[in-house]
């Protein structure tokens, strides 16, 4: 079992990005948060093709903490429904040792 988590969501603007990969890392729900360059996404909304620019982000976490960022992020987001998605990671870095150390 791997003992982190990548949880990708994305978001409006850089500035609502910022502000809740922030509150992740003050909170501990998350070790990390990479703040990526802005996307254009493409998806269906009400019926609609929609073509809108988000800002992706990557948080680094721990399997067992990765529900209870979902609902945190899911909490202080602006959209109606976000996606936010989890993988575990298969093989990491020694560097993330340090995700318990904040988490524990």
């Amino acid at each position: 079992m791997s003992d982190i988590a990548l949880v990708h969501a994305t978001f409006a603007n850089r500035e609502e990005a910022e502000r809740i990969a922030s509150d992740m890392v003050v909170e501990r729900l998350a070790a990390c948060a990479n703040i990526l360059a802005p996307c254009v996404s493409l998806y269906r909304w009400e019926g609609e093709i929609e073509r809108a620019q988000e800002v992706p982000v990557l948080f680094k976490t721990t399997p067992e903490l990765v529900a209870a960022l979902r609902a945190r992020v899911a909490a202080l987001h602006s959209y109606d429904l976000p996606v936010i998605e989890a993988w575990p990671v298969a093989a990491g870095s020694a560097v993330f040792k340090w995700v318990h150390d904040v988490t524990g």
